[in-house]
């Protein structure tokens, strides 16, 4: 079903769903493990009320129990479904009938078995549903779950049993039963406000749920687990929802293989996959994206649990208190990892620090204040206040490295104890292998310390939280390009007879990136070599001859190109060289002549171009020139049309930046010439969506004077290719 025209649903479609106040288990049962007494244990602390549809019983578990939706003496907010997949159709007929706001199916054996008349029925679910006014989470689905009101309306084994522990993180997911993992969490003492997930996602979707949690004022960070996403439009409006509220949304995508089965006519396909579609996507929104499912919760918690640094202005400073120096220096390494400062100790913190600190130990930043200072309680937390008091850091860590039921536990307090005498966030690396010994409970439960259980995780969500608050939210694209720049390029396409679909030749290629005001050498088109040769004395030596032809792609593999060529008779003889081996390439290519071009001097090859994503449209790629694209991968990608904040980030990102600078003699490069071709090449991916599939400049030539398109592919879309 195509949801590609409706916006997200919001609070007023949502709210009888995941905020009941009256729900109704249809399919409720007395017997253990079955779903139907599952979901009727995992409600007995709901707040709200709660009746069983089953006509067997008169009771359930101590509710109401009725034989079907009709018999409810008031409409249920939320019907839960624990019935077989051919029940599913006429059950959501009688919620509708009986007002219900809200749905959620257990049911598998729909869409995702890929049968079509399994998705077909999927599809019916949802008509019926739309025209009721009801929304379905599901089918296939393990439900949902609202710890404000304890409405645990799933089948998860004890759910109740996990103490419905209240916070500010939400978890959002695809696969209900990798979102419960998460879930579990509340064990160990993390307080959740939701967990919503989506399962075949046929009506309400990851993005649904994410706009509705962008609106919970008890929702301060939002975990988002999942392999794809619906709409890719809808999920950058709900995550720029939520950047917009202030809220973290920690991203969590499966399902990262870069295995296609389309071969690339540029170089822009080796550029740009699935996952780097995504990764533009969340850099667009403001999401900070986990790797790793373990880091989920802590950068959830951490965000949620910190306000914007503070401390000294600019370069990310921390502090790191620590007990044991080797931990203190695994600690500092990790900072200079990921890019953070551990600026010295204010000359009063250090002459605190003097006072108690043996000789033996390092009063500094790292500090190790030794074993000594566990000896006694006081004397740690006279270190703790020296150091929480020094206004140079935003915020702290400090390693646990060891765990024992006296001095873990008494330390404890006392950390969260100095929490409340900052506003600066105080992390702890728990860096011994009792995972769960004396003190994670009170750490894990604290409303303002954050727990790692990694040195390196710890210092990459401060790294993260550093680039969240100082990106803010994203700015829009600044337009470069004149406005009749769209206009001439599609007459250009037209004009070349590539409505069709199928790539242009380079010499229309460069005329499409010259409407946008980026630069192309001097170039003429001449039928054969004798023409050629007179052609390069109007164009000026030295120049390039290449086999002009929209059939042949990478011309350097068909012998199309001569390169330095500086007398009318190199030319003759090359433009003949050229065409013969074009033809001997690609006997059946239509072949116009030779491009006779003026030779770019000699610079830093990059490689720019865009391709359409079908989930976010059109994304702009750059990375190094020639073959390095493919060699070493060096590229960064981004939502077209880019800022040129987004292309200095670019730039910056690429291993080999060091190039633009000036390598080994060579001068450095103009950026911003290389800057506003990127954007305005951006600008040409976005406004031609429509007819323009992939765009490809190898090489860009960035010299001190200037960004030059040496050589461009434009692929045109065929008429039933992606419009962004």
């Amino acid at each position: 079903m195509n949801d590609e025209a409706r916006a997200n649903y919001g609070h007023a479609e949502l709210r009888r769903l995941i905020d009941p106040e009256i729900v109704a288990v249809v399919g409720a049962s007395a017997t253990p493990g079955s779903f139907g007494q599952r979901t009727l244990a995992n409600l007995s602390s709901f707040t709200g009320e709660v009746f069983a549809i089953n006509p067997k019983y008169g009771t359930l578990l101590g509710r109401p129990c009725v034989p079907s939706l009709a018999d409810l003496p008031r409409p249920p907010d939320c019907v839960v479904l624990c019935v077989a997949r051919p029940a599913v159709q006429g059950m959501i007929e009688e919620a509708g009938a009986a007002g219900a706001g809200g749905v959620i199916v257990y049911a598998s054996g729909f869409s995702e078995t890929g049968k079509p008349e399994r998705i077909a029925a999927q599809e019916e679910l949802v008509r019926t549903a739309r025209r009721l006014g009801v929304r379905i989470a599901g089918p296939n689905c393990v439900g949902l779950a609202n710890t404000r009101t304890r409405a645990g309306m799933n089948f998860m084994p004890d759910y109740d049993g996990m103490g419905h522990r209240r916070g500010p993180v939400a978890i959002v997911s695809q696969s209900g039963a990798l979102g419960y993992a998460v879930l579990q969490a509340m064990a160990r003492g993390i307080g959740f406000s939701h967990y919503l997930a989506a399962g075949n996602s046929a009506d309400v979707d990851v993005a649904d749920f994410v706009a509705y949690l962008a609106d919970d004022p008890d929702v301060r960070s939002v975990i988002a687990c999942f392999e794809g996403v619906k709409d890719g439009g809808r999920f950058l409006d709900a995550a720029r929802r939520a950047r917009a509220a202030g809220k973290a949304l920690i991203v969590y995508k499966a399902g990262n293989g870069e295995i296609s089965g389309k071969a690339a006519l540029s170089h822009t396909g080796t550029m740009v996959g699935s996952h780097s579609a995504y990764r533009a996507a969340f850099e667009a929104a403001g999401a900070v994206v986990a790797d790793n499912l373990e880091e989920t919760v802590e950068l959830a918690a951490f965000f949620a649990r910190s306000g914007p640094p503070g401390g000294r202005a600019g370069g990310r400073p921390l502090g790191i208190l620590s007990t044991s120096g080797g931990a203190a220096v695994i600690c500092a390494d990790k900072a200079e990892t990921h890019g953070l400062a551990l600026p010295p100790l204010a000359p009063e913190t250090a002459a605190k620090l003097h006072e108690v600190v043996p000789d033996f130990g390092s009063v500094a930043n790292p500090a190790d204040l030794t074993a000594e200072v566990l000896k006694d309680a006081g004397t740690f937390a006279f270190c703790l206040d020296a150091f929480l008091s020094d206004p140079g850091y935003a915020g702290y860590v400090i390693p646990m490295v060891f765990a024992h039921p006296s001095s873990s536990v008494a330390r404890a307090p006392m950390v969260v104890e100095a929490a409340r005498r900052t506003d600066r966030p105080i992390a702890i690396v728990w860096m011994n292998e009792w995972l769960e010994g004396p003190g994670t409970a009170i750490f894990d439960a604290d409303a303002k310390v954050s727990m790692f259980r990694s040195a390196d995780r710890c210092l990459a969500a401060f790294r993260a939280w550093f680039d969240w608050h100082e990106a803010g939210i994203p700015p829009a694209a600044a337009r470069r390009s004149d406005p009749g720049a769209a206009a001439a390029a599609r007459r250009i396409i037209a004009e070349a007879g590539a409505r069709g679909g199928g790539p242009l030749s380079e010499s229309a290629s460069k005329r499409v990136l010259a409407a946008y005001g980026i630069a192309v050498p001097g170039e003429e088109l001449a039928a054969d070599p004798a023409a050629a040769a007179a052609a390069a004395l109007r164009v000026g030596f030295p120049v390039a001859v290449k086999v002009s032809s929209p059939d042949i792609a990478h011309k350097t593999e068909a012998g199309g190109i001569r390169l330095g060529l500086r007398s009318a008779a190199e030319v003759e003889a090359a433009a003949a060289a050229v065409l013969a081996s074009a033809r001997a390439y690609a006997p059946d290519a239509a072949i116009a002549g030779v491009s006779v071009q003026r030779m770019v001097p000699a610079g830093v090859e990059l490689a720019i171009g865009s391709t359409c994503d079908p989930q976010f449209g059109p994304l702009v790629a750059l990375g190094l020139g020639g073959v390095m694209v493919e060699l070493l991968g060096d590229t960064a990608v981004r939502l077209a049309p880019a800022t040129e904040t987004d292309v200095r980030a670019m730039l910056a990102s690429l291993r080999g930046r060091r190039l633009l600078d000036g390598f080994r003699g060579a001068p450095p490069v103009d950026v911003g010439r290389i800057v506003d071709a990127v954007c305005r090449l951006s600008e040409l991916a976005h406004d031609l969506r429509d007819v323009v599939a992939e765009i490809d400049v190898n090489p860009l030539i960035a010299t001190a004077d200037g960004a030059v398109a040496a050589d461009a592919l434009v692929v045109a879309a065929a008429p039933s290719g992606p419009a962004g």
